[in-house]
């Protein structure tokens, strides 16, 4: 049986209170049916059915829920347990906790399916290239990881200070600048209004006087607003200046895909800055990657879109606690290596290509694993050597598939590696709509390690 749980609707929530049921006790439900809805400490939510049968209900409307705590099992049609106390398991009257995975915009959840949990495992277990001889290392978050860099830039550099909506006194929508305002001050650790126009506006004119800003944005869709200023002024004033003014700046926030955010928050714009002349754009896969990264981009010359996926967010790994550990904008990472195919890409989908690798591992395909790190300035000569060691190349994203960066890089293998090559090159993207809110249509729309499979597959296949 499929257990139905209380999630966690960001840092500061510890449970929820179930509202109401909107299927009864013994109902028969679907995938995708909304079955119930649940008051949180921001807003009401609605649950949806992750698997099909016979919903068992467990607690009653208006109890009180822990975090990850059942509130209700799907399956066959034996006896329910409705009304049993909602804090009834183990000692304290917690249920055990299931790993961490994020799911965007403050909310972690419990990973609960093969695919989340595969992410944790195969985060907890990647390395990247510069932390082998990067000395001591610690096992924390990717969110925590970039919390240790944001620190220890502001303790080495004066110049350097944050801004953000609601990053002081509440601390950040996923509690990445936690205490830093008791820490730093409020000068150096702005709350700002809601203006993102504004925010990018403070922050470019900032960094043209020698200050070093980092943005937090609460979500990467909502720099939209301030697209004027980042690609008319911020990405050009160095260009439009003769060269006078450098605009050493970094925007920062979570983006990709998250879980049920819909289509105005659950979407990777990544491609879109990256397609602009003046900004530089990192997509971290791995906790040791965001610190380095992160750091890197605050002490670069030049304006840095640095995109965190949310879905990383509780993922976990070694990160080496040197204050000087950086890892180079520009440079992209063999994650995995492999003689049959290479696989390309990056941030989250780095990891659902690595997991897919280790499946295909099991099926006798040796698969090489390239994370691009940095999409502008980008490595092509690193993707290069490997499609002319395995003569295959298959190219992940999680944006929509016309347009993006997969499209980019099938270009540049078939101009430059073109004579190596044994089958076209393979693109895996997500559909080409908005992004639904059902669960149900929301998984058909995303990328999956088994679209990655089945990308290998086909190219494989496809020799002559």
């Amino acid at each position: 049986m499929a257990e139905v749980i209380m999630p966690k609707m960001g840092d500061a929530m510890e449970e929820g209170t179930l509202l109401q049921w909107l299927k009864p006790d013994g109902a028969t439900v679907s995938v995708g049916d909304v079955i119930a809805e649940i008051e949180t400490d921001k807003s009401n939510v609605e649950v949806e059915a992750e698997e099909a049968g016979v919903l068992h209900t467990k607690v009653q409307p208006g109890a009180t829920v822990p975090v990850g705590q059942p509130i209700a099992m799907i399956g066959d049609g034996a006896a329910s347990s409705n009304g049993a106390s909602a804090k009834s398991n183990g000692a304290n009257g917690h249920a055990p906790a299931a790993p961490l995975a994020s799911s965007g915009e403050g909310a972690i959840a419990p990973a609960t399916t093969k695919e989340e949990k595969d992410i944790l495992a195969v985060s907890a277990a990647v390395r990247s290239t510069e932390t082998k001889d990067a000395g001591e290392t610690v096992n924390i978050s990717y969110r925590e990881a970039i919390r240790m860099a944001l620190g220890e830039e502001l303790d080495r550099d004066e110049n350097v200070f944050l801004l953000g909506e609601e990053i002081g006194q509440y601390q950040g929508t996923f509690k990445i600048t936690e205490n830093f305002l008791d820490k730093y001050g409020p000068q150096r650790i702005v709350d700002t209004p809601i203006s993102e126009a504004g925010m990018v506006g403070l922050t470019t004119g900032a960094a043209m006087m020698g200050m070093r800003p980092v943005i937090e944005f609460m979500t990467l869709n909502f720099a939209l607003v301030a697209w004027d200023q980042i690609i008319n002024h911020t990405a050009k004033i160095l260009y439009m200046s003769g060269g006078q003014y450098n605009v050493p700046c970094v925007l920062r926030g979570p983006g990709g895909v998250g879980v049920q955010l819909s289509a105005q928050h659950s979407q990777d714009l990544a491609h879109w800055y990256a397609n602009t002349p003046g900004l530089k754009v990192v997509a971290p896969a791995t906790p040791a990657d965001a610190k380095g990264l992160l750091k890197a981009a605050i002490r670069d010359n030049n304006p840095v879109v640095f995109t965190e996926h949310a879905g990383l967010y509780g993922s976990k790994g070694d990160v080496p606690t040197d204050p000087e550990f950086i890892v180079p904008i520009g440079v992209a990472d063999v994650k995995r290596t492999g003689k049959d195919v290479t696989i390309i890409s990056y941030s989250r989908g780095t990891i659902i290509s690595l997991a897919a690798a280790e499946q295909l591992a099991a099926e006798g395909i040796d698969a090489e694993v390239i994370d691009l790190r940095s999409l502008m300035p980008f490595d092509i000569d690193t993707i290069i050597e490997s499609v002319k060691k395995t003569h295959h190349a298959v190219v992940v994203q999680e944006q929509w598939l016309y347009y993006g960066i997969a499209g980019e890089y099938a270009a540049q293998i078939g101009e430059k590696a073109f004579d190596y090559l044994d089958a076209p090159v393979e693109r895996v993207a997500g559909a080409f709509v908005p992004m639904p809110y059902s669960r149900a249509l929301e998984q058909l729309a995303v990328t999956h390690e088994a679209d990655v499979i089945a990308a290998v597959k086909r190219t494989l296949a496809r020799n002559s």
